[in-house]
C-alpha cells in the first residue's frame, strides 16, 4: 500500500475515492497481464554515454548527483507541464519521456564512475497509489515504465527512487549536486554534508557548495559544442518551426480580423509545436505594431492591424527537448511601407554582416561588434545620434544602443539560452569551434514616445533572428529556408515562390 505521506495534496477534503476493503480488493483484481517490451537503446543513448564519460573525467572521485527535478506547481494542486532539468536531459537522453523526480547518480569507481538512474517505478495494481493518487497514480496520469524498460531504452542501470535513500546516507564532502534542479534534494544533501563534517563543519559545507558551482559550470560548458545527434535535432526543430511560421502566414486573414489577433498568432504556432514536438521552447512573442518595441512581449493580447508589422519570435521544442529560436518580422498587410522597409533592410544588413565573419577561431563577441557597426552607421545616417557612428561605437558612448539594447547572439540547444553558466572566457570571450550553435538576432526598436527619432519611425520594431552552426570552414545558417529579405517576405505573404 502507498505511504500515506504521498497522499495527493489539497484533495483530501473533497476526495470521493472509495476507501472500503471491498472496493480495494475489487479494483486491484482482474487485470490482464501486461507484456513488457524490451526496447533497444534509443539513438541518443550512445551520445549521452559519451557526455557522461566526459563529465566523469572532470570530477574524479566525486559522487555526482544530477536531479531531473520535480513537477512545479502552477496553482494549488495544478502543475505546469513537466520538463526535466537540461543537465539531466543532456546526460540521460530521456527527453520528454522523463519521469518527474528522477535522479541520475554517477558513483565514483577506481576507473571513473558508474551511472544509475533512480526513478519512481510503476506501482502494482494492488497498490492504492494506482487509483487514489492523482499526482502519480496510473489511473490519473498514465502508466510509468518499468526499471527494465528504461534500462533498455537509455542503456543505463536503473533503480527505484526509494533506493536513493541508501545513496544519500553515504553523502559527505565528496558528493556534488546540481543545486538548482531539485531544492528538496539539495537541502537533504547539504544536511548530510554538515553531519559528515566534524570539526570544520562550515568550511566543509563551503567546499561542497563551491564544488556544486563547478559542476554546474562544467555541465553548461559541456553543451557549448554540439555532437552529431544534437545538430540533427536542431535541424529538425528549425524545420518544424518553419512550418509553424507558414501556418501563421496562412492564417493571417483570420488573425487580422480578430480583436486579439496576437493571441491567434501564438495559438496557431503553438498548435504546430504540440503537433510536431513537445511544446514551444519559450513563450512565443507575437508582437504587432508598437508592441514589437517591447523586447519580451508575451502578453500577446493586442490586435493585428493591416498596417502593422508583426514581430514573431518563436521556436518548436522537440520531444528530445532541443529547441529552435527564430524571429521574423513581416507586414500584416502583405507589403512593407517605405519606412518599414528602410528599418527592415538595415536590420538585415546588420544580421548579414555578423554572419559573414563567423568561422572557427574568431571570438564570440566579434559577432555582436560586426552587427553593431551597421546599427551605428545606419542610425547615424538617419540623424538619430548626437555624434558620428565612429564616436558612438566607442565603449564610453554607445548612443546607438538606445535602439538595440540587447545582445546579438546567444548559444542555443536544450535551453533557448543554452550554456548560461559557462565562464565568460569560454562564452562571450570564447573562440568559436565547429559544432557550436547560436543565434544572430539584431534589431531596431523605436519606442512610440521616443523624442530622439522622427515621428515616422516611432512605434516600429524589427528583429531578424537566425540559428547558426559553426562548420569546419565557416558557418551555415540553419534557418535560411525561412524567408528573410524584404522581397522574399512579401512574396511569402503573397503565396508566391520564394527564392532561397
Amino acid at each position: 500500500m502507498a505511504d500515506k505521506k504521498t497522499a495527493p495534496r489539497a484533495t483530501s477534503n473533497r476526495s470521493t475515492v472509495p476507501l472500503s476493503t471491498t472496493f480495494t480488493d475489487y479494483i486491484s483484481s482482474n487485470w490482464a497481464e501486461r507484456v513488457e517490451e524490451a526496447p533497444g537503446p534509443r539513438e541518443q543513448a550512445a551520445f549521452a554515454a559519451a557526455r557522461r564519460a566526459r563529465i566523469s573525467a572532470m570530477h574524479p572521485g566525486k559522487r555526482l548527483i544530477i536531479p531531473a527535478g520535480s513537477a512545479k506547481v502552477r496553482s494549488n494542486d495544478t502543475d505546469y507541464a513537466y520538463r526535466a532539468h537540461s543537465a539531466f536531459s543532456h546526460l540521460t537522453g530521456w527527453g520528454a519521456d522523463a519521469v518527474a523526480g528522477s535522479v541520475l547518480v554517477l558513483e565514483p569507481t577506481t576507473t571513473g564512475h558508474e551511472a544509475t538512474l533512480y526513478f519512481r517505478k510503476a506501482a502494482g495494481r494492488d497498490s492504492d497509489e494506482f487509483y487514489s493518487n492523482p499526482e502519480i497514480g496510473e489511473f490519473w496520469t498514465g502508466p510509468r515504465p518499468s526499471l527494465a524498460q528504461v534500462a533498455g531504452d537509455l542503456g543505463l542501470e536503473t533503480a527505484d527512487l526509494s533506493d536513493l535513500d541508501e545513496v544519500l546516507e553515504r553523502v559527505g564532502a565528496g558528493t556534488v549536486i546540481v543545486r538548482d534542479a531539485d531544492r528538496d534534494l539539495t537541502d537533504r544533501v547539504d544536511g548530510r554534508r554538515l553531519l559528515a563534517a566534524d570539526s570544520g563543519q562550515l568550511e566543509a559545507e563551503s567546499r561542497g557548495t563551491d564544488a556544486d558551482t563547478t559542476l554546474a559550470r562544467d555541465l553548461s560548458e559541456l553543451r557549448l559544442v554540439k555532437d552529431a545527434y544534437e545538430i540533427d535535432q536542431m535541424r529538425r526543430a528549425i524545420a518544424a518551426t518553419k512550418r509553424g511560421f507558414d501556418d501563421v502566414i496562412a492564417d493571417l486573414p483570420a488573425i487580422v480580423a480578430h480583436r486579439r489577433g496576437e493571441r491567434l498568432v501564438e495559438g496557431t504556432f503553438n498548435r504546430r509545436a504540440r503537433a510536431e514536438g513537445y511544446a514551444v521552447g519559450y513563450d512565443t512573442i507575437a508582437a504587432a505594431g508598437r508592441h514589437a518595441c517591447v523586447l519580451h512581449w508575451t502578453r500577446n493580447d493586442g490586435p493585428v492591424l493591416p498596417g502593422d508589422l508583426i514581430l514573431m519570435d518563436a521556436g518548436v521544442e522537440l520531444d528530445s527537448l532541443y529547441t529552435a529560436d527564430i524571429t521574423r518580422t513581416f507586414p500584416a498587410g502583405g507589403v512593407f511601407s517605405e519606412t518599414q522597409r528602410l528599418v527592415y533592410d538595415a536590420v538585415r544588413e546588420a544580421a548579414d554582416a555578423a554572419f559573414a565573419i563567423v568561422r572557427p577561431g574568431i571570438r564570440f563577441r566579434e559577432i555582436h561588434a560586426a552587427a553593431m557597426e551597421v546599427i551605428a552607421r545606419r542610425t547615424a545616417e538617419w540623424g538619430l545620434l548626437p555624434v558620428s557612428a565612429e564616436e558612438s561605437i566607442k565603449p564610453e558612448n554607445q548612443f546607438h544602443r538606445r535602439y538595440m539594447v540587447h545582445g546579438t547572439s546567444h548559444h542555443l540547444g536544450l535551453d533557448v539560452h543554452d550554456c548560461a553558466q559557462a565562464r565568460r572566457e569560454l562564452y562571450l570571450d570564447g573562440l568559436l569551434e565547429p559544432g557550436m550553435v547560436f543565434t544572430i538576432e539584431p534589431g531596431l526598436y523605436f519606442q512610440p514616445d521616443d523624442l530622439t527619432v522622427p515621428e515616422r519611425l516611432r512605434g516600429i520594431g524589427v528583429r531578424i533572428e537566425d540559428n547558426i552552426l559553426v562548420t569546419e570552414s565557416g558557418a551555415e545558417n540553419l534557418s535560411i529556408g525561412i524567408p528573410r529579405t524584404a522581397d522574399d517576405v512579401e512574396a511569402w505573404l503573397a503565396g508566391a515562390a520564394v527564392s532561397d
